[in-house]
């Protein structure tokens, strides 16, 4: 009988009947949702008071990395996320200041790709919405960088409600593909977004093409804008006072077994008083301020629930993999100074409730949003560039998985590659590009071990790190002092370990000057100097 079997199956593998009744393989949809400004603990998953269902729901279904690594800041996260480099070989070195030199030119070079230029070359549809912030020029639009179809802000930050100019003399654009877009009545940014994504991704279903869909929203960024329904569910839930909630938090992500054993909560930052020091007054204000944050972080997740639900009636969503991060850390900073116009420092004084209010959470709000780890967006302490990252593939990702290694920004262009098959040039358009500096998280996805990183580099502003390990050598501008850590015990940076192990300091002190001359980094002072002599002319 064994033996009739066996012979039943050659047949039927030599005639092609067998393979005929199996579906071929197709290419994965690849999705990468971008947070804005959005800090370690922010979403429920990750220790967050903030109701997030529908990421809570991705990461129960799948995979959190808990030492997932941006690049610190809006602009140099992007550029490396879409080229897979770090950010000063893609050509935004700092921000999109446009300089005279390559590393800082403030748009993506010609010397690299984007994903969508790479998986367009490999038959996707390659789509976006929102924040672009890889410079405004038309010929750095994202439908000049290879995305398809493209609607969203091309510039760093607006009103949610509209088009709002925050500096002087600039012109902010929303864009609808290669056109200049005015938001009409009942315009909110986060919803816009979304509702042009599951457009785009109706069209795309409808050619039979996959598609790579990189959704970046602006939220939780400042101005801190949100819907009255919103904002409604969180009022007074901050009164509690900034302490108890970092507290809070701390004791969540340790339940969660998302923070390592020894980890201790950074104590609260200088800047920021005693909860009991403040006037019930200002109790008040700071509870709206958090309660317009929460509202934009809950209104992202219910955004993110309406993919979702587009994926699966269009039948997509058993072939799409959904990768979740955000861009920087919590960011302290405010509304105020000589960059900003005198109408919107007058609007920075109302209520953040308030429509045409213009507000940020500032350090208080950040020093939560960071728990419990220390420092901001700009810094490449832990504050500054941990993300929380979910990954979710429904019947290749195992749910409920926790990852502890560390991973960077740069894995994501060798990542999407690989899950769709496609080729990394080493030409485009005529121009030699440079080689993908990250790893491919694939392994992982596939329950297998994942070799992970030796090294990665951090710098911004003259911000600078390198992890290996557990070790972790950081500095900040204009101190320049190294500091040792202990990830594996002291993931907060709160004993410094250089004095005991200086020949461990300079070993990665070392690797970080190779990096840093690799990468084409000009020191942070040089290129203070450049700017201050280039204002001369």
């Amino acid at each position: 009988m064994i033996k009739k079997r066996i012979l039943n199956l050659s047949l039927l593998l030599a005639t092609g009947l067998l393979v005929s009744q199996t579906p071929p393989q197709t290419k994965p949809n690849i999705v990468i949702i971008l947070a804005d400004d959005m800090g370690y603990s922010d979403i429920g998953c990750f220790g967050s008071e903030i109701a997030t269902p529908n990421l809570d729901a991705l990461a129960k279904g799948g995979l959190k990395m808990t030492q997932f690594y941006n690049a610190s800041r809006c602009c140099p996260t992007r550029a490396s996320l879409l080229t897979g480099l770090y950010p000063h070989q893609a050509g935004v070195g700092h921000m999109v200041n446009e300089r005279d030199i390559p590393a800082y030119s403030g748009m993506l070079s010609d010397s690299c790709v984007t994903i969508a230029e790479a998986l367009k070359e490999g038959g996707y549809s390659t789509l976006m919405t929102g924040k672009w912030h890889l410079n405004a020029r038309p010929e750095h639009w994202p439908v000049r960088q290879g995305f398809d179809k493209y609607f969203g802000l091309l510039d760093g930050a607006n009103s949610y409600f509209g088009n709002r100019p925050y500096r002087p003399n600039q012109k902010l654009t929303y864009a609808l593909n290669d056109e200049e877009y005015s938001p009409g009545e009942g315009f909110y940014a986060t919803d816009a977004y979304t509702d042009f994504a599951l457009k785009f991704v109706e069209e795309s279903k409808a050619k039979d093409k996959p598609f790579f869909l990189y959704m970046a929203y602006t939220a939780p960024h400042w101005p801190l804008h949100a819907l009255p329904q919103d904002i409604a569910r969180y009022k007074g839930k901050y009164m509690k006072g900034w302490d108890k909630l970092r507290q809070e938090r701390f004791e969540r992500l340790q339940r969660m077994g998302m923070i390592p054993k020894g980890t201790q909560l950074s104590p609260r930052d200088e800047h920021v008083p005693a909860w009991e020091s403040l006037t019930k007054e200002q109790q008040l204000r700071w509870d709206e301020k958090m309660a317009v944050y929460a509202a934009m972080v809950d209104r992202m997740d219910q955004n993110i629930g309406k993919l979702l639900q587009k994926l699966k009636e269009t039948g997509a969503d058993k072939n799409t993999i959904i990768l979740f991060l955000s861009d920087n850390g919590g960011s302290y900073e405010d509304i105020d100074g000589p960059g900003f116009t005198q109408e919107i420092l007058e609007a920075s004084k109302k209520p953040s409730s308030d429509p045409t209010s213009f507000t940020a959470y500032e350090y208080e709000g950040a020093n939560v949003s960071n728990s419990p780890f220390r420092k901001y967006k700009h810094m490449v302490h832990e504050g500054g560039i941990s993300t929380p990252f979910i990954a979710y593939f429904p019947g290749r990702i195992k749910p409920n998985t926790v990852n502890h290694q560390p991973a960077h920004i740069i894995d994501l262009m060798t990542t999407s590659l690989e899950l769709a098959g496609v080729e990394y040039p080493t030409k485009y358009k005529g121009h030699p590009i440079k080689p993908m500096e990250g790893t491919s998280l694939v392994p992982l996805f596939n329950g297998k071990k994942w070799a992970g990183h030796k090294e990665i580099f951090f710098e911004h502003e003259g911000n600078r790190a390198v992890r290996q390990g557990d070790w972790k050598l950081v500095s900040i501008f204009p101190e320049n002092q190294w500091a040792l850590y202990n990830m594996k015990t002291d993931r907060s940076e709160l004993n410094d370990l250089s004095s005991k192990y200086p020949e461990k300091v300079q070993e990665l002190a070392k690797l970080y000057d190779a990096w840093a001359e690799h990468a084409d980094v000009v020191p942070f002072a040089q290129l203070q100097e450049y700017d201050r002599q280039r204002k001369k002319k």
